[in-house]
């Protein structure tokens, strides 16, 4: 067998122009794994004189793979029997490589495609998150700053609302006692004085929901609270409703105010109540509360009180609207409108949330979350010893409110308990008074004054006479954050009683720190 090959053929087999080149260098090129196929190409295409046409692996003398192309023609002779393949041959290591690189382009190309759709499809979900959590915070915000300005106006007519009861309140106590031997009179004093009451009650209604009332803030054990209210629950809720207590045990102490918290524990309850005409069942749930909603509540550990009802539910435009102040569900006459506003109020002035949710005919419930605390219970108990009005000796007092009414009425009640009384009614006036050197056993201040308020004549008045008794009277139920004072307070409207017994505590206590 002859064999010839050109230089071009031979560079394509990694071998050099000038040397020689046979059919065994050229068969031993021939990767193993490709050298019979290439064999048994080369016999069919002798058999049969076909032409012959295959692509193969070759390894070059410094071990590298080529691919290699060959095109041959078989030639016969003159009695048309095949003699010899003649052909060329081609170097496609490129093509092979690009061709390997598409086919696994192409591969891959689906899971590509697939992984690149998943990708967009998530950076999609995340964007709709955060324009969701974006729309979410803008309502909150929005609806913070609505009940903020709300508050802000509630808490101010309360507040004038309380002076005008002070007023009335106070006249109508002093009148009692004119017509003590008249009963058609008596009769119509309590009513009026009931009256009044009741427009107080209101009044700590709206100053709630206005974050403004007084507060005792202490460390209170939720579970005892709630097994101490159950009799009062069932019996609010009546017999045809289910009362069901679910509490975890060995929960730390919530700071909060327990009264206020079984106040709105009891509205909840008779809501709830209100909600399932037909009976049904109401859970009250005690937990820690986990995960804290970052939006609204620091980071901390909370309680969490859950009151769920079975009753009819409210729609989603109604739960938007629940704690707005004076929007109700229930008949004419049947409600303020003020119990969930009050609830969110006490809520968020405990730096805790009320969270309520709901759907129609699925029931609803509310969620009470209350900061806990590591403090101990100071069980410390009550004074009962309760000084009696009347029994404090004649003492000089200065009355300052700029409202001439309330001013009136409270000297009319001083001067009935038998005390001396001298009025101001400016904070300027009063100093004015305090500066003459006169003996002066208390002052009693109103604490929302213009010009200078109620605690900036204390501090003032406390650096002309350090040992000054004084006693900050308020329409608010509370003195505003920044008040910085920390003296005896009186919420007005208060009775002569009221007035008389912390006259009386005041008076004791600084007769007791008076050195002696």
């Amino acid at each position: 067998m002859r064999f010839a090959a050109s230089d071009a053929c031979k560079a394509i087999f990694g071998h050099p122009a000038a040397k020689a080149f046979s059919y065994e260098e050229a068969l031993a090129s021939i990767h193993e794994d490709d050298k019979e196929r290439v064999l048994n190409a080369v016999k069919e295409s002798i058999d049969s004189g076909r032409d012959y046409a295959i692509d193969h692996r070759t390894l070059w003398p410094d071990g590298s793979v080529h691919w290699t192309e060959i095109r041959a023609r078989v030639v016969s002779g003159k009695s048309g029997h095949s003699e010899r393949l003649v052909g060329v041959s081609s170097d496609i290591t490129d093509r092979k490589r690009y061709e390997v690189r598409l086919r696994d382009l192409n591969d891959t190309l689906e899971e590509r495609v697939a992984q690149r759709t998943a990708e967009l499809s998530q950076a999609h979900e995340t964007l709709l998150a955060e324009v969701a959590q974006r729309e979410r915070a803008e309502e909150h915000l929005r609806h913070a700053q609505k009940m903020e300005a709300i508050g802000q106006l509630t808490g101010g007519v309360a507040h004038d609302f309380n002076n005008l009861l002070m007023a009335i309140m106070g006249n109508l106590d002093l009148l009692k006692k004119h017509l003590a031997e008249n009963p058609k009179a008596e009769r119509l004093l309590e009513g009026a004085m009931q009256g009044t009451r009741r427009g107080a009650a209101l009044t700590q209604r709206l100053l709630a929901f206005a974050r403004r009332q007084d507060l005792q803030v202490e460390p209170v054990d939720l579970e005892k609270l709630i097994c101490g209210m159950t009799d009062l629950l069932e019996r609010s809720v009546g017999s045809s409703i289910a009362l069901r207590l679910n509490l975890t045990n060995g929960l730390p102490h919530a700071l909060v105010d327990g009264n206020q918290v079984e106040l709105a524990l009891l509205n909840l309850a008779v809501n709830a109540r209100d909600a399932m005409p037909h009976g049904g069942s109401l859970v009250v749930k005690l937990d820690l509360a986990q995960p804290v909603p970052e939006d609204c509540l620091a980071s901390g550990s909370y309680l969490r009180i859950s009151v769920t009802d079975t009753g009819h539910g409210m729609d989603g435009e109604t739960l938007k609207k629940a704690i707005d102040p004076f929007f109700s569900t229930k008949e004419l006459g049947k409600g303020t409108g003020l119990g969930l506003s009050m609830i969110h109020g006490l809520a968020v002035q405990l730096n805790g949330e009320f969270q309520l949710f709901s759907a129609p005919g699925q029931g609803t419930k509310a969620e009470l979350w209350f900061p806990s605390t590591t403090q101990k219970i100071d069980d410390k108990g009550m004074d009962v010893t309760q000084t009696q009005p009347g029994v404090t000796a004649r003492a000089k007092v200065l009355v300052v409110d700029d409202d001439a009414l309330i001013a009136m009425s409270t000297v009319d009640m001083l001067e009935d308990l038998g005390h001396e009384v001298l009025e101001a009614n400016s904070g300027a006036g009063a100093l004015e008074l305090l500066g003459a050197g006169d003996h002066i056993d208390l002052m009693i201040t109103d604490y929302s004054m213009p010009g200078m308020n109620g605690a900036q004549l204390a501090k003032a008045a406390l650096e002309i006479n350090p040992a000054l008794p004084i006693l900050i009277t308020t329409g608010y139920a509370d003195l505003p954050s920044g008040a910085g004072i920390d003296l005896p307070r009186l919420g007005k409207p208060y009775t002569q009683d009221q007035l008389a017994f912390e006259i009386a505590k005041i008076l004791k206590s600084s007769r007791r720190s008076e050195p002696g």
